[in-house]
Order: structure tokens, then C-alpha cells, then sequence
């Protein structure tokens, strides 16, 4: 591992140009998401924009895998970032030019998604090539805040820009914040390329892939972790993805309303991403992980009794502050105890995994949602939430992975 101000100085380098980048995608994500929120007020056309930010990152995610564990890494995210920034530059000269329609919006949606299943496994993969395993933790808590920070800026920033001006002006924010992120990591980031990444190798993308599919199958704790995320990615979908339209539909269709909701959720991110970082958690991850899900079914609940608007935001806010108690142990448990040869491999895996199962559960819940109340699933999510937590806690396979780390090669 490198010296401490050298790998501090990466780190900061790294996680600068992601946030940068991030900062422009979530405008685009914001404005095309309400756009077409406010403009259909329909849960099916909800449904095949989320399928098209979800199918295009799942059918990618397990060549992306092999990709990240044989290739440099960093030339990945670069070449992922230059593909979405050509996507969305392209989309903007389209709406610039009068050329606007629904099923573009679904386009762009869907070749972003491609983007963003070739740079995330990569992302995953590298970030522990920079950071020692013992700072892992915090690093990933500091960068949890860092992405809700942006995610209370952006919502504001991007409805304001919808108020003032068109969708294309946010498309080339983006374009922008792309070539500063790709300038950073091209000129100003110097790591070592990963072991696997310099030998000469012969490969074959289903033989990486089944050997990755191997190694999960040949570590129990990865494979029952993943199961239990599955389910929980099933439970959270109607809070994930049709808050937005119950909003809509209870409170009134203005954009500000939105916002806040946005606000609300990546405020409480934020500071659960600096409570994570400074506390670190339970000893045991597991347990941190627990009562995140266990928090997240009893908000899920309140949310389901249509409560006043200020109490709404009050529980977004609660609940985004218990999604790094979560996500950060969680990656951080497959950061420490995974072989970094397998890294990309296995996070590809659990990208696959969220990819397909929330567009799976809302091709149920988004048709749902418009014969019946939004607020109807959230209960029954909630509830089941609360079961799920209590199985979770009591697993003992769980328990013993997270209550121990691999040392630092």
C-alpha cells in the first residue's frame, strides 16, 4: 500500500472526479424522471422508464464484471463516462433542435444505463486498490455524504432549470461535468494497474463469468447475503420508485413538492454517511445492517398512512439517514473479505441482481399503482420488511461473516 499522503491525495483525486460526474447524472436524472412525472402522472410510464434504466445495466453487468477484474480499471470508467456524456450530448442537439418525444427520453435512459453497468463494477473494484482495508470504512461513509450532498443540490438545482429553462441546458451540464470528471481520472490520477489487468492473458467472457458464479457459489456468507438482498430489493421497490407518483396523487403535482422529498431523503443520507464514517458502526456489520432494515420497514409503514406533508418529509429524512447504516457495511464487507481478483466479478453479480429484480417487482407494482393505492403496498412492504430484518438477524452465517474482516495483503 502506498505512503498515507499518497493514497490520501488518490482518494480525494478519485472520489472528486466520481462525485463531479455524479453531480451531472443526477441533473439529467432528476429533470427526466419528474419530466415525466408531472407530464403523464401515469405508474405503466413510470414503469418503462425505470425498465429502461434498470435492463440495459443488467444484460451489460456480467461482461462489466470480468471487464473490471482483467482490464485497467480506471480506462474503464473513463471510456464509461466519455459513452454517457456522447449519449447525453447527442440527446441535447436532438431536443435543441426541436426533436422531442416520450421514447427518446426512454433512449437515453436506457444507453445511460449501459454506461453505467460498465462503470460501476469498476468503480466498486478499484476504490480498495487505493484506500488500506482499515480506512475502508470511513472512506466509503465520507463518500455516501459526499453523493447525498449532491442529492440535495441537484433536485433543487434541476427543478429550478426545468422552471427556467429547457431539458437540453441540463443535458449539457452534464456533458461538462463528464469531461472535468474524465480530465481528472486521465491526468491527474496515477495508481498502479491491478495485478490482473498486466498479465497476457487468453479469456473467455462465459468461463470469467462462470468462474466468478464459482467463487460466490464456494463462500456461503456471499451467497446468503445476496439472497437476502433480493428480497429486500423486492420489498423497497413501491418506496424507491413510486413515492414520486404518491406524492403526486395525495399532496398536489408541484415540482417543489418533489424536491422535497428529494431533499429530505439525501439530507438524512448525508448525515447517516458522516455517522457511519465517524462511529464506523457495530463491530459486527451485520447488526448495523439490521437495524437499518428494520428502521427503514416501521418508516415504510408510517409513510403508508398517508401522514401530513411535513411529517412525510420528516420520514424520507429518518429513512435516508438509515440507508448508509446498510450500504456502507455492506459494500464494505465485500470490499474486505472478497479477493480482489474476483471483485469485479462479484459486484457485477450483485448489479445484476438489483438490476433485475426492482424492473421485475415494478412491472407488478407500476401497473398496480394505478388500479390501486400506492399506499396499500407500502404497508404490506413494510410489514414484510420487519420479518425480513428479524430473519436476517438471526442467521448465523451472516453473523460470523460480519463480525470478521481478511487482513490487508
Amino acid at each position: 500500500m502506498e505512503s498515507s499522503s499518497k493514497w490520501k491525495q488518490n482518494t480525494v483525486l478519485f472520489l472528486a472526479s466520481q462525485n463531479i460526474s455524479l453531480f451531472g447524472s443526477m441533473l439529467v436524472q432528476y429533470a427526466i424522471l419528474w419530466h415525466i412525472t408531472l407530464t403523464t402522472q401515469s405508474g405503466v410510464m413510470m414503469t418503462i422508464s425505470i425498465i429502461c434504466g434498470f435492463i440495459p445495466t443488467l444484460l451489460v453487468s456480467p461482461f462489466a464484471g470480468v471487464w473490471a477484474d482483467r482490464f485497467n480499471r480506471k480506462r474503464l470508467i473513463i471510456f464509461a463516462d466519455a459513452l454517457i456524456a456522447l449519449v447525453t450530448l447527442g440527446m441535447g442537439i436532438s431536443f435543441y433542435l426541436g426533436e422531442e418525444a416520450l421514447w427518446q427520453l426512454f433512449v437515453v435512459m436506457a444507453l445511460r444505463s449501459f454506461g453505467n453497468g460498465i462503470q460501476n463494477p469498476a468503480v466498486s473494484a478499484l476504490l480498495p486498490q487505493i484506500v488500506p482495508i482499515e480506512h475502508l470504512t470511513k472512506v466509503n461513509g465520507i463518500q455516501g455524504s459526499i453523493q447525498s450532498l449532491v442529492q440535495i443540490v441537484t433536485p433543487m438545482l434541476s427543478g429550478a432549470l426545468l422552471t427556467l429553462s429547457p431539458i437540453e441546458h441540463i443535458f449539457g451540464i452534464d456533458v461538462l461535468t463528464a469531461a472535468i470528471a474524465i480530465t481528472i481520472l486521465a491526468f491527474l490520477l496515477k495508481i498502479p494497474v491491478h495485478q490482473k489487468a498486466l498479465e497476457k492473458q487468453k479469456f473467455s467472457y462465459f468461463a470469467d463469468l462462470k468462474d466468478g458464479l464459482r467463487y460466490i457459489h464456494h463462500h456461503d456468507f456471499i451467497k446468503t447475503l445476496f439472497i437476502f438482498c433480493g428480497f429486500y430489493f423486492v420489498l423497497v421497490t413501491p418506496v424507491a420508485f413510486l413515492t414520486p407518483l404518491q406524492t403526486t396523487r395525495s399532496y398536489g403535482s408541484d415540482v417543489w413538492r418533489l424536491t422535497a422529498i428529494e431533499v429530505a431523503f439525501s439530507g438524512g443520507m448525508m448525515i447517516g454517511g458522516l455517522l457511519i464514517a465517524s462511529w464506523g458502526g457495530f463491530k459486527n456489520k451485520l447488526y448495523s445492517m439490521t437495524l437499518s432494515l428494520l428502521v427503514n420497514g416501521v418508516l415504510v409503514l408510517a409513510l403508508g398512512l398517508i401522514p401530513p406533508f411535513w411529517l412525510y418529509l420528516a420520514l424520507m429524512a429518518f429513512m435516508g439517514l438509515s440507508m448508509p447504516l446498510f450500504n456502507t457495511p455492506f459494500t464494505v464487507l465485500l470490499q474486505e473479505k472478497v479477493d480482489e481478483a474476483y471483485l469485479g466479478r462479484v459486484f457485477s453479480v450483485f448489479s445484476m441482481i438489483s438490476t433485475s429484480v426492482m424492473p421485475i417487482a415494478m412491472l407488478v407494482f407500476g401497473p398496480l399503482a394505478d388500479t390501486m393505492r400506492i399506499e396499500w403496498m407500502l404497508l404490506v412492504s413494510g410489514a414484510f420488511m420487519l420479518v425480513e430484518g428479524w430473519i436476517m438477524i438471526r442467521n448465523k452465517r451472516l453473523l460470523k461473516a460480519g463480525a470478521s474482516i481478511r487482513t490487508q495483503g
